[in-house]
């Protein structure tokens, strides 16, 4: 039951993380990320937050 309650709470953030990734025009596989325990969620955010999108109208 624990497994079913996990997998639920892990889709229901990681679904949008896609999302955002392709939003941005980057790799969504990056969303898997958000598995990892501790750190996965964290380690996508961080990359969001410091990574160059590629279909940003600014250059920077």
């Amino acid at each position: 039951m624990e497994l079913i309650h996990s997998a639920i709470i892990g889709m229901t953030i990681v679904i949008p993380t896609i999302l955002i990734y392709k939003k941005a025009g980057l790799n969504p596989l990056w969303a898997a990320l958000v598995f990892l325990p501790i750190v996965g969620l964290l380690a996508v955010f961080m990359q969001l937050c410091f990574q160059s999108w590629p279909n940003s109208k600014r250059g920077h």
